[in-house]
């Protein structure tokens, strides 16, 4: 198999374009095209991608999700010489990854990136590419211009593993996020702060972000959104079927579509308003008195969960009941923690954490943003054996 020497990239977002023009400076033959319809700065950009295609010997996908790649490969099907090599280096689901290794046969290359904007300038991304042997060995060339190449089994594979990947970067986001509104609440300067934090695992991401931690205005455009980074998580709880609390942590951060992702970092913290009713509670459970609890919750909300072997469903009058108005006996030694806060507009979502003696007991919430201010829905529990 030879060599390919023209190249339609298809899709001319922020990755996309770097691809595109890196390609281009290393002397390959580039054409681009984009479903916005926006002209590139680098290449030639015809409207229609059947054009781009047409004497192109391999078609690189830099495209946003696993729809937009069945579209686009739909469009463009048949106008895809029966030897031209597809290599799609969009973050897509394993599943959807599969289904088009299958579709498109032994000219498929799946090979998700990992690095974003000044990687690919540099020519510095680590790539995961799942391909025939032969198909792969010519693509080499033009994968090794974008950086380094790490084979792996298959495509499902491949796109799983780039999913983790970038899980490990939310992970670091949000912890950032944690460690620096803990930092602030005990009103530690912020570029102390930063100081130190580039000394730990966290180092690589405060310096690449450090100015726009401080409240800088961004040097140049987004390199890798919010939009992206909750939209692959997502993709990843829904092929583990793991929930995992990057997806719901991302999701919740009210950040406009191109934000960068170190605004997850600088989001503010949970209003009061959403953390007075779970405050409530807490004075409930250490004073006994249950007018915390009927503060806490509406009047329609049931607590629910497993005693005595046996499923209750309580209406906030019988749970009130439970209560004798005195703190328990041991209350200097029980304990309560929040453990997790989510809000997605009018509701939101938390975990609670109660160490009652010999007890341990997790709570869930579900709040509601009601006429006088938020309050608690429903709750249901588990106690720890």
């Amino acid at each position: 198999m030879m060599t390919p020497h023209r190249i339609a990239v298809l899709g001319l977002g922020r990755m996309g374009e770097a691809i595109a023009k890196r390609l281009a400076a290393q002397d390959w033959d580039v054409v681009g095209w984009t479903r916005s319809g926006r002209a590139s700065g680098t290449v030639r950009t015809p409207g229609d991608p059947n054009e781009a295609v047409a004497q192109a010997d391999l078609v690189l996908l830099a495209l946003f999700d696993g729809p937009a790649c069945r579209q686009v490969l739909d469009d463009v099907r048949d106008s895809l010489r029966a030897d031209t090599i597809v290599l799609n280096t969009s973050t897509i689901a394993p599943a959807e990854a599969a289904e088009l290794a299958r579709r498109l046969g032994p000219f498929y290359v799946h090979a998700p990136v990992l690095g974003s904007v000044p990687a690919v300038a540099a020519g510095a991304l680590r790539i995961l590419a799942a391909a025939d042997h032969h198909t792969l060995d010519a693509a080499r060339p033009v994968l090794e211009t974008l950086g380094t190449v790490r084979r792996v089994d298959d495509a499902c594979t491949a796109a799983a593993l780039k999913l983790v990947a970038n899980n490990s970067l939310a992970g670091a986001v949000l912890a950032l996020r944690d460690s620096l509104r803990q930092a602030d609440a005990l009103g530690l300067p912020r570029t102390q702060t930063l100081d130190v934090l580039e000394l730990g695992p966290l180092g690589g991401l405060v310096t690449r972000k450090r100015g726009f931690l401080l409240g800088e205005p961004p040097a140049t455009t987004a390199q890798f959104t919010i939009a992206a980074l909750a939209k692959d998580m997502a993709l990843l709880a829904t092929a583990s079927d793991t929930p995992l609390r990057s997806a719901a942590g991302l999701a919740g951060i009210p950040a406009d579509l191109q934000a960068d992702i170190a605004v997850a970092a600088t989001a503010p913290a949970v209003e009061d308003a959403v953390l007075e009713p779970l405050r409530a509670y807490v004075r409930g459970h250490a004073s006994g008195d249950p007018a915390h609890f009927r503060e806490a919750f509406l009047p329609t909300a049931h607590v629910e969960g497993i005693r005595d072997g046996a499923f209750v469903s309580w209406r906030l009058d019988e749970y009130c009941a439970l209560f004798t108005g005195r703190p328990a006996p041991d209350e200097p030694a029980r304990t309560r923690r929040v453990d997790t806060v989510d809000v997605h507009g009018t509701v939101a979502t938390a975990t609670m954490t109660l160490s009652h003696g010999a007890d341990t007991f997790t709570d869930v919430f579900l709040l509601v943003r009601a006429d006088d201010g938020w309050r608690i829905a429903n709750k249901a529990y588990h106690r720890h054996a």
